[in-house]
């Protein structure tokens, strides 16, 4: 089978990720086997691919917003058949028994595992995945609109429950890339206003024409302060002035895998029982949640795609903000 691999990490400009040919894959007990469809080409994806987080170890196949079509099955598996579609998030697995685990914070366990991080992912024509945590789509959310709600969507859906957004609240977005661009539309379902701070001018564009109330720079003043915010960039620069643009008692989520460091800041910008938390992958349940709401609100993804070959293409596409919403892989 065809698979682009990662040997050796390197700028994404270097085309790092190279076209392989392996076996394909037998699925272990307790596994399924997927004949890959389509892939998201995540953020997450280039800070693997240029040495940002590293592996347990090389080389791996990368990508983590698979849709696939269960073609094995492994010994023990019960309730998927074969022919089923259904989608690969980032968390791959976990130890299913550890505190976090039994706490339903399983986005936590010490042995959770990584799809295209510690094992094989999505950029290949087959992958094996732990039949207990794929997830099911929704019918008639297409292949390609499904893969960035499988990271994307979802990370973006945690990172608005982390920020303890409630229905009609004024919301901050920092940076507006494939999760953002989701979180808008899941804001506007609970009639929340949306601002959004990019440097990008298709950037905001796209915002605008997704609803946003306000676009600009994290530089601008803002008519009003926000509730709640979240920032998406892995820019720790950017961290107090976000909270400077926060109401006393509003919370700043930050979702980035990666990040610069966090600058000394002044007290006075978390003083107010203003809240500072970090946003850590998402659980299964996560998943769960909000593909059910994608399906029930319409959301939709901005989708590019590309060949499953022209994946060092789309990683860079992404690094330069080159693109609106997300780069998707057709494997297939």
């Amino acid at each position: 089978m065809k698979s682009m691999r990662l040997f050796q990490p390197a700028p994404i400009e270097n085309h790092p990720l190279l076209m392989t040919d392996l076996p394909v894959p037998q699925p272990g007990p307790g596994q399924v086997r997927l004949r890959v469809s389509v892939c998201g080409a995540c953020h997450t994806d280039l800070h693997i691919a240029e040495g940002d987080i590293h592996p347990p170890q090389l080389p791996v196949t990368a990508g983590h917003q698979v849709v696939g079509y269960v073609d094995a099955l492994g010994e023990g598996v019960t309730g998927i058949a074969t022919g089923s579609r259904v989608g690969v998030p980032w968390l791959f697995s976990t130890d299913r028994v550890c505190e976090f685990c039994r706490r339903g914070e399983e986005n936590l366990c010490p042995q959770a595992r990584f799809t295209g991080f510690h094992v094989d992912g999505g950029y290949a024509e087959y992958m094996l995945a732990e039949a207990a945590f794929v997830l099911p789509l929704p019918e008639g959310i297409s292949d390609e609109q499904a893969a960035p709600l499988l990271c994307a969507g979802i990370i973006g859906y945690r990172s608005l429950k982390k920020a303890d957004l409630q229905a009609g609240e004024r919301l901050g977005l920092f940076g507006f890339g494939a999760s953002a661009h989701l979180a808008i539309q899941i804001a506007h379902s609970r009639n929340c206003e949306v601002y959004v701070f990019t440097r990008s001018v298709d950037h905001r564009r796209h915002a605008l024409e997704l609803g946003a109330a306000w676009v600009g720079g994290i530089e601008d003043a803002l008519p009003h302060p926000l509730d709640r915010a979240v920032t998406f960039a892995p820019a720790g620069g950017m961290v107090p002035q976000a909270l400077g643009k926060l109401r006393p008692g509003g919370t700043l989520a930050v979702n980035a895998v990666s990040m610069t460091p966090i600058p000394a800041m002044n007290y006075e910008l978390i003083y107010g029982e203003r809240t500072l938390r970090s946003v850590a992958n998402a659980t299964y349940q996560d998943g769960v949640e909000f593909l059910e709401l994608a399906a029930r609100t319409g959301i939709r993804s901005t989708v590019n795609m590309y060949d499953l070959a022209d994946a060092n293409q789309a990683l860079e596409d992404v690094k330069h903000s080159r693109i609106n919403g997300e780069a998707v892989l057709r494997v297939a």
